[in-house]
């Protein structure tokens, strides 16, 4: 990970408290699909998460049966013994995987599934769904683990400060 990536996650972790506070209240914030989206957007078009992956050597996904039959079939094996293998059964009964970093994160930051990564690797860091004051923890605890969502959390911060000294 580069140091302007690290920068942003350890002003996250430095500011965990300050950042909880604020996702707590965007929740009634009008126009945060918007807000956050563009910030997504602009984010995205710069970073190359190859450079990072502290997703994949940090966190698991939840695999969802779906997501179990088509990675086992496209590594040709049983969905039993894909789970097996790679899963376990955590304390909100989700699949995810055993161990960090992910098996099929390889030297390069290249996902050696990419082509039938779970849904929730698809999706990360989730910056861009519908209906964000839906998942404002979720995206809360992504600032400690993405730069990119860290990033956001401080944009969001000086954008409450310019819309509170109008």
């Amino acid at each position: 990970m580069n140091k302007a990536l690290k920068k942003h996650l350890n002003i996250a972790i430095q500011k965990k408290k300050e950042n909880q506070k604020l996702f707590a209240g965007l929740g009634k914030k009008r126009n945060l699909d918007a807000l956050i989206h563009g910030m997504h957007d602009e984010i995205f078009e710069r970073l190359d998460c190859l450079t990072c992956a502290n997703c994949c050597k940090t966190t698991s996904p939840i695999f969802r049966p779906v997501d179990i039959d088509r990675i086992a079939k496209h590594l040709r094996m049983k969905a039993a013994d894909f789970t097996d293998t790679y899963l376990r059964v955590d304390e909100d009964d989700d699949f995810v995987l055993q161990k960090s970093p992910c098996a099929f994160l390889d030297e390069q930051n290249y996902c050696t599934i990419y082509e039938v990564r779970p849904l929730a690797c698809r999706e990360y860091p989730h910056t861009d769904r519908k209906n964000m004051h839906q998942i404002l923890d979720l995206t809360y605890r992504n600032t400690l683990i993405c730069p990119a969502v860290a990033e956001i959390a401080e944009r969001l911060k000086v954008a409450a400060n310019d819309n509170s000294s109008r």
